[in-house]
């Protein structure tokens, strides 16, 4: 038999949700972008940053065609920014013109991105290889865009494009963080970059890296509040690697041509020209089988 509910859930239900007091979201006239694998965003950067990896070749010597595309994209954007601005969406048409125009120069640095991959990994075989596949470039492509959002003010919005970005790669950069030009996240599962780091140039990071927080400082007369908007991460320098499952934290300066080894754990400022690693490892027990 079909099933039908008939109990008074519903009922308590909607009770709940008129009980909503702000700051929760108490708004039913706004209306946000979906939030599942298959929202239109990232697609539509994909085509235009990079049409002939994407199935975008009509793209390609036609700028009608583009125009067209960049006013698909550019209607995506809008909704999620007017979702949560809480301001007169034509007053919002500027931000989304300049998030546009910023795409030939968001390309540049992406190619840049693919550059670095292509150098920083032997198995690497191609540029497209790199941008069809890698994870790590997925989720800085969609950072580089998120970022100019993200510095907008349009914070809330940048940060969904940026778990979108997440829960497709495994690697989460907070749109806050700033990064250099060639940038690399090689493998990429388990990278958390936080949202006051920054990252100079030529920066290759491997898996399960953290950039991340130390400690937390509460807001005064405010139970279980955590304070807001005050240096938190690292600053990493130019031509650093950081090797797989090591954690950077607290607002510590590392230094240019610094190589960190796995696993390490860095809670202290490092110069220039340095390289930081576990000097003990624990020895391997051997013994025979059987």
């Amino acid at each position: 038999m079909a099933y039908e509910y008939t109990g008074d859930a519903h009922d308590r239900l909607v009770a709940a949700y008129d009980a909503d007091e702000s700051p929760f979201p108490t708004d039913a006239t706004r209306s946000y972008p979906r939030r599942d694998s298959m929202r239109d965003e990232p697609p539509l950067l994909k085509q235009l940053l990079f049409p002939r990896c994407w199935n975008a070749t009509t793209l390609l010597g036609d700028p009608e065609a583009t125009q067209a595309r960049l006013t698909d994209l550019g209607q995506c954007l809008h909704m999620g920014i007017a979702a949560y601005a809480g301001r007169n969406p034509a007053d919002l048409v500027p931000t989304v013109d300049d998030t546009l125009g910023r795409l030939p120069a968001i390309r540049r640095i992406l190619k840049r991105d693919v550059t670095a991959a292509y150098k920083g990994d032997p198995a690497a075989k191609s540029d497209c290889e790199v941008i069809r596949s890698y994870p790590g470039f997925q989720a800085v492509l969609t950072h580089r865009a998120a970022h100019v959002l993200y510095e907008a003010g349009h914070v809330e919005y940048a940060r969904e494009l940026a778990e979108h970005a997440k829960s497709e790669t495994g690697i989460d950069i907070h749109p806050g963080a700033t990064l250099g030009e060639y940038f690399f996240v090689d493998h990429g599962t388990g990278v958390v970059v936080g949202e006051t780091a920054t990252v100079g140039d030529w920066a290759r990071v491997y898996q399960n890296v953290t950039l991340g927080a130390l400690h937390f400082k509460e807001e005064e007369g405010e139970d279980h509040m955590l304070a807001k908007d005050y240096k938190r991460h690292p600053d990493i320098g130019d031509h650093v690697v950081i090797g797989a499952g090591s954690n950077v934290l607290g607002p510590v300066d590392v230094g240019d041509h610094v190589s960190i080894g796995a696993n390490s754990w860095v809670t202290e400022d490092i110069p220039a020209n340095t390289s930081v690693f576990i000097a003990d490892h624990p020895e391997l027990e051997r013994k025979p089988n059987g």
